[in-house]
């Protein structure tokens, strides 16, 4: 339990037994809020249940407040309570229950933050899913990087995470691929060719031609007829694009459990299936020949297509076949991460989604916005050679793992990124990804001259003394945060939280080190100082962890 849940349980019990000692009325009260204070003049957390219980309770809030108080106070893990107008009760932790958190995290190592739960809940996290028709872009790469993350959070947790990527294999965009990737094929045999206007130009195309020209030429002339060998070049194409895609995300740190492939649910009779069922759940009507979903009964602008006037399903319907799969695993919460082109298809598969039947919570879609190169305050195209496309495969290229996962988390979904490329470059402390892992290697280096003076660390000799100032206190109530850091982002899908909180936390790390020397000739100083950077240490690692970031020893 961390101590925001604590205080939380405090808070209820306190309630419980001002009721039980007829100081309160017994009533209906309202569920416990725990909250940061924006000061730190007004605490470590406060509560507005003064308030918020006042109208059942039938007492002011400050006079529910000061009742409060007596009982909360007498708790080891708080220092002092403060009840302000208009209710707020302010609550100051305890310098003993920090320190002895201090030993928690020593003890508990790559585990601090982590929660285990006897049944853990089951999570489905699809994003990326990018067309199988070209290189992964860097729209992609922040969806791919905002959904590791997240699953990261899930499983700190203690849910069990199935990561899954859906792949379009199926329908027009895969023929036309096919049929850009035969025109090519053909030029390379030096046959003037038609290329489709609204055909595929990337230079990638023509890699595929080659590709299949190299390993399978013999099997493209056995063919009877074009439509046989536009489909075998979709197939193909669609192999090709998708081992770059599986090659790109692996380097990118990002694996998946599973993927899906839409193909599948058209073979296996599954979109037929899904619609019988929406048929029989009355949510479909007919309109000149086509089959709609009442999209508008479940706050869509309008209802719409699942069955074409000449049978053939949309692409709406094998999504709802596909998500109606999802359910049936039996997951406790869907999540899926989308780009910013499909804000309007929201309410109708979520719309779907409850038609079948889901749960209220247990599905949500998270929009990854747009992504803006900038150089020098200017937007740039990272590719000289595939044209329209900035890929992540150059990204990486550009800058690396580390500091493209960072960038990508480093702002909440809902918001537009400029990714500065010139920033991202930078190896100083402006920027973020430097700044933290410098942290790290700073505290590695002074374990490393610690042990070149021969000086010995004993993590379990904490004197409390020499924790006892403004800096180390600071650095103590930010370490003790970290496992509810994590329960929230996780919660509320915001990896940039964990993001904003390790470079609060660097920024303390820093102004200790700049006010108390570690390495001193006093032993017992210097081995609490050494335990209290240990546990900074841990704190960083675990939590560029949880990024996808790595935490180096040196630099």
């Amino acid at each position: 339990m961390n101590v925001k849940d604590e205080i939380e349980q405090l808070i209820r019990e306190s309630l419980q037994s001002a009721i039980r000692d007829g100081k309160l009325p017994d009533a209906e009260l309202p569920f416990v809020k725990v909250e940061y204070p924006k000061d730190e003049r007004f605490g470590d957390y406060a509560t507005p249940i003064a308030m918020e219980s006042a109208r059942v309770l039938r007492k002011s809030p400050l006079e529910i407040g000061a009742i409060l108080q007596e009982y909360v106070g007498k708790a080891p893990l708080v220092e002092r309570v403060e009840v302000v107008k208009p209710g707020f009760i302010n609550l100051f932790v305890s310098f003993d229950s920090l320190a002895n958190n201090l030993s928690r995290v020593l003890a508990e190592g790559d585990g601090y933050g982590r929660t285990t739960r006897a049944t853990p809940f089951r999570v489905n996290i699809e994003f990326v899913s990018a067309n199988p028709t070209g290189p992964l872009n860097i729209v992609s790469a922040r969806a791919a990087a905002l959904g590791d993350s997240i699953a990261n959070l899930y499983e700190a947790t203690g849910a069990t995470v199935d990561r899954e990527f859906y792949v379009n294999d199926y329908g027009n965009q895969v023929t036309l691929l096919g049929r850009s990737v035969l025109c090519r094929y053909r030029e390379l045999a030096g046959e003037a060719v038609a290329f489709p206007e609204d055909g595929y130009h990337g230079e990638y195309v023509k890699d595929i031609a080659r590709h299949v020209r190299e390993q399978h030429a013999a099997e493209v002339e056995s063919l009877p007829d074009d439509e046989a060998r536009i489909a075998y070049m979709a197939e193909k194409a669609v192999a090709y694009n998708v081992a770059g895609q599986r090659e790109d995300l692996a380097r990118f740190n990002v694996r998946f459990a599973r993927w899906f492939s839409e193909k599948t649910l058209h073979e296996s009779g599954a979109v037929e299936r899904t619609s019988e069922l929406l048929g029989a759940r009355g949510v479909l009507r007919e309109e000149e020949g086509k089959k709609l979903f009442v999209a508008t009964a479940y706050g869509d602008e309008k209802d719409r297509v699942v069955v074409r006037d000449d049978g053939r399903p949309t692409y709406l319907l094998a999504d709802i076949a596909y998500h109606r799969d999802k359910l049936e695993r039996g997951y406790d919460r869907i999540i899926d991460v989308w780009g910013p082109d499909h804000h309007g298809y929201i309410a109708r598969l979520a719309g779907a989604m409850t038609a079948l039947g889901a749960p209220a919570g247990r599905f949500s879609i998270l929009i990854a916005q747009q992504v803006n190169l900038i150089m020098e305050g200017e937007i740039v195209k990272m590719s000289k050679r595939l044209g329209q496309f900035s890929t992540m495969r150059e990204l990486i290229d550009e800058i690396g793992v580390d500091v493209a996962r960072y960038f990508f988390v480093m702002r909440s979904l809902e918001s537009h990124l400029d990714f500065d490329l010139a920033l991202a470059k930078r190896e100083s402390s402006e920027n973020p990804v430097f700044y933290l892992q410098y942290a790290h290697a700073r505290i590695c280096s002074i374990f490393r001259e610690a042990e070149k003076r021969g000086v010995a660390y004993t993590p379990g000799a904490v004197d409390r003394e020499p924790l006892q100032n403004r800096e180390a206190v600071a650095l103590l109530k930010l370490i003790a945060r970290f496992p509810e850091e994590i329960v929230d982002a996780a919660t509320q899908c915001e990896p940039h939280r964990i993001a904003n909180y390790l470079l609060r936390f660097a920024q303390q790390y820093h102004r200790f080190y700049t006010e108390h020397r570690v390495i001193s000739d006093d032993p017992v100083t210097t081995n609490t100082y050494l335990a209290l950077c240990d546990a900074v240490r841990i704190v960083m690692r675990n939590g560029l962890r949880l990024l996808g970031v790595t935490a180096p020893e040196r630099m």
